[in-house]
């Protein structure tokens, strides 16, 4: 890669250290090579102007933006999470769609690509994350912009059913072909994508599989983001999860660690250990559920009523369930020290993941990087999640089949050492290699040979 690396996500790490693998494997890359972080600043401020607030490093820059409440409100809490959310979440019913967001949304792309037209050069790559950002390449290249332009979607892409949902669907496909690279995590996602643009009209499927749509050229491939797994694995050996819980000798323990979401499950794996509470025989071991789920996006209603259905649950089976020596379900809606979450993960049994629809879910990969190899628990799937491509030796379950999953709690608790290390054994070998810095390398080495090969830059 000859140029800089250029790196827009909504918000940047400029208040310390990066925490978090995706944030640590970017802020090694842009210290390896140079570059500049772009992104919101967090703070609301009273008027919107197209000003950038410089935050030195050693390596690499950061350079924010204010939103005022209106753009927050529109472009974040609105269209940003309000629509495309539930929309590639495959909830299309849940899209809130409300005059005036969608301006808010387009206006925060556009203000950002004026500012960063005036910094761009043209052997710059250009890498940008996730829904907030799905117009900024068309809004580059309106501003004349012909630097490299990859983009990579971090949830699932949205079915072409869901799409016409959206008022703006027939701009939608356009966005996507402003960019060169289009990178999402899974097949299914890659194939999602293809059959929006088989539908329409003057899009074109070539021979090495790219596309073409209105006269530009672009990849779409699947880049499945992993974790630091040998850097966590080494985390999760310095605490003692069971110690922190106070565990009973005999008691059993299940994790689930999810933001606090309706596209995460929550409600239905609540219910299914209750059945399996329900249909536990005397010989059948005690088993706790530690749920844990901070809080996001509290100001958005959908939030509001699956934090209420939460709360609901969890207390109806710890009601009929509780003894005087133990409390069935443990439910923790705020967040957890990473390198606590460590050695609770270790120390579980079964790591209940099992969301009705997730773009890849790290938390799998991080349940199994923190096993004892010589005694791993086991990992419980939902098959709607991003990581069930490369995780086939878990427990695979449908999420929305209460007693299914219900069913897998009582192999998984039941199951013989052995078989749970050759399950575990396939899963670590596959988390280990599958790394984020693979992920980074692979596609960066991708938009660097795009850039190679571009001749003549095109405009949108």
């Amino acid at each position: 890669m000859t140029g800089r690396l250029i790196v827009v996500s909504n918000r940047v790490p400029s208040d310390g250290p990066p925490a978090g693998g995706l944030v640590v494997a970017l802020h090694e890359c842009l210290t390896t090579q140079g570059g500049i972080w772009y992104g919101t600043s967090g703070e609301i401020t009273a008027t919107a102007d197209d000003t950038l607030t410089d935050v030195p490093g050693d390596s690499y820059d950061m350079r924010t933006f204010d939103l005022t409440q209106a753009e927050h409100e529109g472009y974040y809490l609105g269209y940003a999470n309000s629509v495309l959310w539930p929309l590639c979440h495959r909830r299309a019913d849940l899209m809130a769609l409300n005059g005036g967001d969608f301006e808010s949304y387009l206006g925060v792309n556009r203000r950002l690509a004026k500012m960063m037209a005036r910094d761009l050069q043209p052997d710059d790559q250009v890498w940008i994350h996730d829904y907030h950002f799905l117009p900024l390449a068309a809004c580059l290249r309106a501003e004349g912009v012909t630097a490299t332009l990859g983009y990579f979607h971090h949830i699932p892409f949205p079915a072409v059913h869901d799409l016409m949902a959206l008022p703006e669907h027939d701009i939608f496909p356009q966005w996507i072909a402003s960019f060169d690279l289009v990178g999402l995590q899974t097949q299914r996602d890659v194939a999602a994508a293809l059959e929006m643009y088989r539908s329409l009209a003057g899009a074109e499927q070539l021979r090495d599989g790219s596309l073409r749509y209105r006269n530009r050229g672009f990849e779409i491939r699947s880049f499945p983001i992993g974790i630091d797994a040998a850097a966590f694995a080494a985390e999760a050996t310095r605490g003692s999860g069971r110690d922190l819980l106070s565990l009973a000798p005999d008691e059993r323990l299940v994790i689930g660690v999810d933001r606090l979401d309706y596209s995460k499950g929550l409600d239905n794996r609540l219910r299914a250990f209750g059945r399996y509470l329900e249909a536990r025989r005397d010989d059948n071991p005690r088993a706790s559920l530690l749920q844990i789920a901070p809080p996001t996006r509290e100001e958005v209603a959908a939030y509001q009523n699956i934090r209420s259905e939460m709360e609901r649950i969890t207390g109806k089976v710890n009601g009929l369930h509780s003894d005087l020596d133990w409390t069935p379900i443990r439910y923790i809606h705020r967040g957890i020290p990473r390198d606590t979450l460590a050695s609770l993960y270790r120390a579980a049994d079964v790591g209940f993941v099992t969301p009705f629809c997730d773009g890849m879910n790290l938390v799998a990969k991080e349940y199994v990087a923190a096993q004892d190899p010589d005694d791993p628990g086991v990992l419980i799937l939902s098959q709607f999640a991003g990581a069930a491509e490369q995780m086939a030796a878990a427990l695979i379950v449908n999420p929305y089949d209460i007693g299914e999953m219900a069913e897998a709690l009582r192999t998984a608790l039941a199951m013989p050492l052995e078989e749970r290390r050759e399950r575990h054994a396939v899963l670590l070998k596959g988390v280990m290699k599958e790394s984020v810095g693979h992920w980074t390398d692979t596609y960066l080495a991708t938009m660097a040979r795009l850039s190679a090969t571009q001749t003549e830059p095109e405009s949108a």
